[in-house]
């Protein structure tokens, strides 16, 4: 058997006040898995817990996310979890705020013949 992705969702996220990577990354994988219901998964009575789910979040200084709490938020399955340069800093004018923007690429894949 071989492992197959099965779906791939995407979710932005943001913080609008105190440039929180983290903060931005978690919502992105939030929207995310809120535009998902994985109820096929139950129907084939494939087991959640072997589940194989990548995490990619985009921001512009991914050095920033605390990965392990991404990888934390997901609910099922083994997760990997990584940061990428993406997303978008948004300065605020005659500010030292900005406001961080994260991309989320969940994919979830299954070990199927």
């Amino acid at each position: 058997m071989a492992l197959k992705r099965i779906i791939l969702e995407m979710g932005t996220g943001n913080d609008l006040h105190g440039g929180d990577y983290t903060k931005a990354a978690l919502r992105a994988v939030q929207d995310a898995l809120h535009h998902s219901s994985l109820a096929f998964i139950r129907s084939l009575g494939l087991d959640i817990r072997t589940m194989q789910v990548e995490v990619t979040i985009g921001v512009q200084q991914p050095e920033k996310v605390d990965i392990e709490a991404v990888s934390r938020s997901l609910p099922y399955g083994i997760v990997t979890a990584r940061a990428v340069k993406g997303g978008l800093d948004v300065p605020e004018e005659g500010k030292h705020d900005r406001a961080v923007i994260a991309s989320a690429a969940i994919a979830v894949r299954f070990d199927l013949p």
